[in-house]
């Protein structure tokens, strides 16, 4: 083989190992500063707060939830106040409610107002998102006090 190609076979490999570095090296940063822990029972805002009308009544007049409460799983007692924006569930450091569970994808879930209602979908997880007892694969509303089970996690909407 020639001089040139020798050196260039020397030049790739040290380019892959230094990408194999520095992969290594961002799985390690997101590992330590990625996840956000909170207090148990802590009360999350979002920018918003919701108006007058969304916490007393709907279109229809029926009573619109102001609040997502995990009432079983490792977070028991967390809740999130609802605005006009969707919540994302998952393990991913970036969703609105983290959950540290093994039967939760990165990206689970989300639960998003459309039409005066809050409606629930799964988005594409292994092991699904259940509303009551019944498996859900599409966009589905969601009533106050619907159990939501996404893993070992149980969450409702409350007013």
């Amino acid at each position: 083989m020639s001089e040139l190609i020798v050196t260039l076979l020397r030049l790739g490999y040290l380019a892959l190992i230094w990408l194999l570095v520095l992969s290594a090296i961002a799985v390690l940063r997101r590992d330590v500063f990625g996840t956000r822990v909170l207090a148990r029972g802590s009360v999350l805002t979002g920018n918003r707060r919701p108006s007058a009308q969304q916490r007393s009544t709907g279109p229809r007049g029926r009573e619109t939830p102001t609040r997502l409460r995990v009432t079983a799983g490792p977070l028991n007692g967390t809740t999130l106040q609802l605005s006009s924006s969707a919540i994302l569930i998952g393990r991913a450091p970036g969703s609105t409610l983290v959950l540290e569970d093994d039967y939760c994808s990165a990206r689970h879930a989300r639960i998003f107002p459309d039409q005066g209602r809050w409606w629930v979908e799964d988005l594409g997880s292994r092991n699904g998102t259940y509303l009551g007892s019944t498996r859900v694969h599409e966009p589905v509303p969601v009533e106050m006090g619907t159990p939501v089970r996404i893993g070992q996690t149980i969450i409702e909407l409350q007013r």
